[in-house]
């Protein structure tokens, strides 16, 4: 299976998704969303927000299976990348990346985090297991794991949520 990343108008991939679907059925467009918790009037509150802000990616067996003339019509549509002069499918590693989001469905949730003596974060499971290395600032207090991932030689800064493991002993003062 291949993945085309399209550049769509940042604000307007979910538009851009019912546009597409009802005009190219066939086209099979992933919008990968992560659940954060935001604090609103002092209220926490459950709230999505885009994986790659501005970004869809096209699923398709063959490069002759993309509507990519149809595509590049639609309103709010930038690019595809890299290029519309050169429409590749994402390389091994960038797919990679997808596929690791991905298979927690097309809604991340949140992670499930320990801290060790150290104060490092430990992911227990989730959607941030495996990316411990990648992980540039944790923010305890508003449950937040900021990872640096990349795609197409880009670099993005992204915000995860996370949860702590009831019952993690820490030491006195370790407070984050």
């Amino acid at each position: 299976m291949l993945y085309y990343a399209l550049q769509i108008r940042t604000g307007k991939e979910a538009q851009f998704i019912e546009i597409s679907r009802r005009r190219h059925p066939e086209a099979t467009l992933l919008w990968p969303r992560r659940r954060l918790r935001i604090r609103r009037a002092g209220e926490w509150k459950d709230s999505l927000a885009p994986l790659f802000p501005g970004y869809l990616f096209l699923k398709a067996e063959q490069f002759d299976d993309v509507p990519w003339r149809e595509l590049r019509g639609l309103p709010d549509f930038v690019k595809f990348l890299p290029s519309n002069d050169r429409i590749v499918p994402l390389d091994e590693r960038d797919q990679a990346t997808l596929s690791h989001f991905m298979a927690f469905g097309e809604i991340v949730d949140r992670s499930l985090v320990t801290f060790d003596e150290n104060r490092r974060i430990r992911v227990v499971s989730g959607p941030l297991k495996g990316l411990e290395g990648r992980i540039v600032k944790v923010d305890r207090r508003k449950g937040r794991a900021r990872v640096r991932l990349d795609i197409y030689e880009d670099a993005f800064e992204i915000d995860f949520g996370f949860e702590i493991l009831e019952g993690t002993v820490e030491p006195a003062g370790a407070a984050g």
